[in-house]
């Protein structure tokens, strides 16, 4: 049997590598980790764990079919843990930077129920972004 201790990367095929490197590296606090330009992969760590990013046009992209945008996504969304969590200056620190989060919800993950904000990336991949579990 499995024993599966925490999400280890997610893969987005992208269109805009720079425009999502901003929004991941710039307004998320992700760092650019490794680069493997010859395969067409960028690497940007997120905490414990990555979130690549694949263009669509360059070797590894191409095999995934048409690219991403709002008609197809490759994934309904991702969750990335944030502590601590002020949910008012996180929507602020968004809207800051032109993006349009959601409210904030209760919603369960993986340390249980808590606070969490939903907002799309540049090519509308939805990333939400998570509390600790509410205290009680």
């Amino acid at each position: 049997m499995l024993q599966i201790r925490q999400l280890d990367h997610v893969v987005l095929r992208v269109s805009n590598l720079q425009a999502m490197m901003h929004f991941y590296i710039d307004v998320l606090g992700c760092t650019l980790e490794k680069v493997q330009e010859s395969i067409g992969l960028w690497q940007l760590r997120a905490g414990a764990a990555l979130i690549d990013l694949v263009p669509v046009d360059g070797a590894a992209g191409k095999k995934g079919g048409a690219a991403p945008g709002r008609e197809g996504r490759n994934m309904d969304h991702f969750c990335l843990q944030v502590e601590p969590f002020d949910g008012e200056a996180i929507i602020t620190h968004l809207k800051q930077h032109g993006l349009d989060p959601g409210p904030i919800e209760s919603r369960y993950g993986a340390k249980g129920q808590g606070p969490s904000i939903y907002v799309p990336d540049p090519e509308g991949n939805v990333v939400e972004l998570k509390g600790p579990p509410w205290q009680g």
